[in-house]
């Protein structure tokens, strides 16, 4: 049987994630609060992001700011 949460960017019952896919607080509180179709759409976001701003997910500073869009994108905050 899937294993299904309330997903809150989709508010509604989806799909849970198999694993933790990102690490530290922010990992757990996706995975106990994102489905996988609302993982999948950042995923999509996220590569626009990187290549829009031309960021390098080897520097501190643009994970700082691929974070604080992956929190407004999921979280609205």
């Amino acid at each position: 049987m899937v294993k299904k949460i309330f997903c809150y960017f989709f508010k509604k019952k989806l799909k849970k994630m198999k694993k933790i896919i990102y690490p530290g607080k922010l990992g757990k509180k996706i995975y106990k609060n994102i489905s996988k179709k609302a993982w999948k759409k950042w995923i999509n976001k996220q590569t626009k992001i990187i290549n829009e701003k031309k960021l390098n997910t080897n520097k501190k500073k643009d994970i700082k700011i691929i974070e604080k869009k992956m929190k407004k994108f999921f979280f609205k905050n």
